[in-house]
């Protein structure tokens, strides 16, 4: 079985100060320490999975096609560094708009990468800004690193053996 780290994506990847919606490549900015530690988890043996609700598209704030485009601006940034995203997940949907089961705090996203890539949650860990990104990981068997927004991901290195 393998071992992964999860990320939650805007405030814990991505700096979302001044937006709460970030999907245009142009507002699209790294937070402090992501790519060091991106290396120093892949260097650990950690698979990589990103993690989010992305409820902007339920709510026509943006499409499906503008959380791509960020997807892929993003592995084009980590590949140019060596680091590997093995898998994007994200729910489309939100509760002000629609019913789902794929939306943090529910864990089916991390579930279906588990399953997929067979990951042992007893050894994997999950990063979010959000009590619902710990919800979810809890639900899933992980251990949860709670950090504030945009806080600088090499401060939590020394919490994953």
């Amino acid at each position: 079985m393998h071992k992964a780290v999860f990320f939650d994506r805007d405030g814990v990847l991505i700096n979302d100060a001044g937006h709460y919606y970030i999907y245009e490549t142009d507002d699209m900015r790294l937070n402090n320490g992501v790519i060091a530690a991106l290396k120093t988890f892949t260097e650990m043996g950690y698979l990589l999975i990103i993690i989010s609700n992305q409820g902007g598209i339920a709510k026509q704030i943006y499409t499906k096609e503008h959380v791509e485009k960020i997807h892929n601006e993003m592995k084009r940034q980590f590949e140019c560094e060596g680091i590997h995203i093995k898998e994007f997940y994200y729910c489309p949907h939100h509760s002000d708009v629609e019913k789902c089961l794929c939306r943090k705090p529910e864990p089916l996203l991390i579930e279906k990468a588990l399953a997929r890539f067979n990951i042992d949650p007893g050894i994997s860990y999950i990063i979010g800004d959000n009590e619902r990104d710990i919800e979810a990981g809890q639900q899933a068997g992980l251990s949860c690193i709670k950090i504030k927004s945009n806080q600088n991901l090499l401060d939590v290195l020394s919490q994953i053996s």
